[in-house]
């Protein structure tokens, strides 16, 4: 399968309104696919402060423009990295197009200088990283801060 690897917030600002707007929606269907998103308070708006806040937000990309799969690091540009957002739809898998995504990612935070890179692998999914370079943190433990709706 033939695609390109973009990377959107170093991009954005090329595309017309109709093909950014499409991606967009492509773009938040893959966070929805994922369970990351639900109907509502995700926003398109949201969406494109995620992708110009993101230190790279890559994109796999087939013609005629379909998206297949994303990911993003966001970082503190000096020295520290972290990788999230890793996806690709369901019968794109088993293509290699997660590893390429992840290649571009860490390539350019490497070339950025950055020195520490991280990630959270879901459940299952540490295969995969480890196939990467990446490994676990001996003694680390992921947590989250959940936000109550008052």
């Amino acid at each position: 399968m033939f695609y390109s690897l973009t990377c959107l917030n170093e991009c954005w600002g090329t595309f017309s309104v109709r093909r950014q707007e499409d991606y967009l929606f492509q773009i938040r269907h893959l966070y929805r696919l994922a369970g990351w998103w639900s109907e509502s308070g995700d926003t398109l708006a949201k969406l494109v402060r995620i992708i110009s806040g993101s230190h790279c937000f890559v994109v796999a990309v087939k013609e005629p423009e379909r998206i297949l799969g994303m990911g993003r690091a966001i970082s503190d540009r000096a020295s520290d990295a972290y990788i999230q957002d890793i996806m690709v739809r369901p019968e794109a898998r088993r293509q290699a197009i997660a590893s390429s995504i992840m290649k571009v990612i860490v390539e350019r935070l490497e070339r950025d200088g950055m020195t520490w890179i991280g990630l959270i692998a879901k459940q299952g999914t540490h295969p995969f990283y480890c196939g990467l370079g990446f490994s676990e943190i001996p003694g680390a433990m992921p947590m989250l801060r959940k936000n109550e709706i008052v």
